[in-house]
Parts: C-alpha cells; structure tokens; sequence
C-alpha cells in the first residue's frame, strides 16, 4: 500500500525495491505505507521526499516524457555527489542508485534529505540583515574554490569528463543552440560569439565543474552555515572558470530583469561586490584570472542563448505563466555586458 504519490513515482514498486537500498533505518522497522511529496520539478530532474514515517529520503529521476539520457544522468549525478563525500565541498550523503527501469520506468537515486534553504531572491536574505547576507555570499564562493581545489583524479573521477578543448566545444555547443532557436537577428550575439572563437585562452587546470552553481543550488542552514551544494545534473570536468563567471553573470542577470523570473538574491544588502567575489576566489586559488573576461563573455552568451530559447517559445505560446515578455528585451543588456567584459577583464 502506498499514499500520497505524486506523478512520476510508483509508491508501491520504490516500497518492494526498498530493502535492496542501503537506507539508514530504525533497528527494527515496522512496515509502513510511503508517502512522497514534489520538491522540484519542471524541465530540470525531478526531486521528491518521500517517508515511511520513520525515516525520510530526497529520490531523484530525470523529468516525465521523453529526455535525452545523456542530458539528465542519474548515474553521473550520484557519482559526482559519492566522489566529493569527504572533501571539504559538502554534499548530501547517497544512499543508492537504482539503474533498474522496471522500478520507476527510469533511473533513480535516493540521497540524504538536508535541511536548509535554498536563497534565492533578495528578498529572501534582507531579513537576516547585511552581515549575515555577506557572510553567507562569501561562504559559497570558498565552497567553489574548494570545489576547484579537488583533484578529480584523487576522488576517483579521472574519467568523468573531458577536459580537453571543454572552451572551444562551449562555444561551439551555444552557438548551435542558438541557431536552433532562431527568430530575430541578434547582431550583439553574432559578435560575442565571433570575439569568443577567435580569442580561446589556454585553459585553467582541468578540474571539477558543477555547470550551475549558484545560491539557490545551495542549502544554507538556520545559523547560516552552508550544509550541502545540490543539483549536479551538469557536472563535468573542464575548465572551472566557467562556474565563477556563469555565477556572477547570473548576478547581472537579477539586477537586470529582478522579479520572480530570475535569481536576484545579489541584490540583497550586504551582498559582496562582483570584484569582491572574484577577490575572494582568487584568494582561495592558484588559477590564473588574467584572462577572465573570455569567461564572462562566455557566460553571457551561454545564458543569453538560454533566454532566447525561452523567447522563441513564448512566441510561439509554448509558456506558461506571467514575466516572460521581458525576457526578449533582457537578452540585450546582457549580451553587451559579455561584449564589454572581453576588454574590462582582460
């Protein structure tokens, strides 16, 4: 018997495939009925709680319908979370991986349920006050030095990734994206790219790359301190540079558009400065910043492309909700920022 299921579980087959899961439990579990309730869901893999009412766990699967395996890889995720469990960068303990489709239909893995917020505007952080906000702010960019200072090979991810040509294979990869969006010209767009291909700097030190750190992929908890990084369906290893510049280009993005269609949590008080952030990394690293700019160009093409992706399907009625008329126009700040971080930067 099973209660509470929401799309994309089956209650009563993840309850017969429990016992093979090396969960921590009660020394003398009664049986009981699961119930399970949606964290996260949308385009991105879904996140579940789920309990027997004696223990509580996060079950993570790729979202419904159709999705390419390799873009959403229960396997790598759970892999990447294992590696880093006694590094000085904190993840959710993993408990199992069930590549077993008969199960849920798809893969899945059961992981720790941490307790903590995931800030994500600013109105959210104003309440704790402009010290805590920093302290908080500077907490997660040494938690991604720290991240950057792991050898995958150490960790046992020599193989996780390619690091080799990772820049040029990124320039190439939202270049084509874009086209695939295409429904306006977007000269700003046209030159960022043309800059980013001719001028790829020789790369940072292969290393561990989350793919989209920021705040709200960060639970913090209620004494501010940062307890677990989370959602690292994008993962890889490359060049880590790429998580400092995408983090404070989401930053630009917030002070840009603002609202509830984009994390604007920077915008708090007390927030530290997009130097300050990028001072306090360099203090926690050996990679060489000099060529920073490419990185934030790089950033701003990657998200810009994201948002014309979203663009192209509000014009063709494929949202749903309200705030998606401004993304159209906020592509254009942003692409000129990456225009003017290639020369402020480098």
């Amino acid at each position: 018997m099973s209660s509470g299921e929401p799309p994309g579980l089956d209650l009563g087959r993840l309850a017969a495939w429990l016992p093979a899961a090396a969960l921590p439990r009660p020394a003398s579990p009664a049986p009981r009925a699961l119930s399970a309730s949606l964290i996260a869901g949308g385009k991105s893999n879904l996140t579940y709680e789920v309990t027997d009412g004696a223990g509580t766990w996060v079950l993570r699967r790729p979202p419904l319908g159709h999705v390419l395996a390799t873009a959403h890889d229960m396997a790598r995720e759970y892999r990447v979370m294992s590696a880093l469990s006694g590094t000085p960068v904190p993840v959710p303990e993993t408990y199992a991986l069930c590549e077993d489709t008969s199960v849920l239909g798809v893969p899945f893995y059961l992981m720790e349920r941490v307790e903590g917020t995931p800030y994500r505007n600013a109105a959210q952080l104003e309440p704790l006050g402009p010290e805590r906000a920093r302290a908080i702010a500077l907490d997660m960019v040494d938690t991604l030095a720290a991240l950057h200072r792991v050898d995958p090979a150490e960790v046992g991810l020599a193989d996780f990734g390619r690091p080799e040509g990772f820049l040029a294979r990124q320039v190439s990869r939202w270049k084509k994206q874009l086209d695939a969006s295409y429904c306006r010209d977007l000269p700003a767009a046209d030159e960022l790219h043309k800059r980013l291909a001719a001028h790829i700097p020789e790369q940072s030190a292969p290393g561990i790359v989350h793919g989209d750190y920021r705040l709200d992929n960060i639970l913090i908890d209620s004494a501010d301190r940062l307890k677990a990084v989370i959602d690292w369906e994008m993962a890889t290893l490359g060049d880590p540079l790429t998580d400092l510049a995408l983090l404070l280009v989401y930053h630009r993005l917030g002070a840009q558009l603002g609202g509830e269609a984009v994390a604007d949590a920077a915008r708090a008080p007390g927030f530290p400065s997009e130097r300050e952030i990028i001072g306090r990394y360099a203090a926690g690293s050996d990679r060489d910043l000099s060529r920073f700019g490419f990185y934030l160009g790089l950033a701003s093409y990657k998200l810009a492309v994201i948002l014309e992706g979203i663009h192209y399907r509000y014009l063709h009625g494929q949202t749903v909700g309200p705030g998606f008329e401004n993304v159209g126009p906020g592509i254009y700040p942003l692409l000129e920022s990456g225009l003017a971080a290639l020369k402020e930067y480098s």
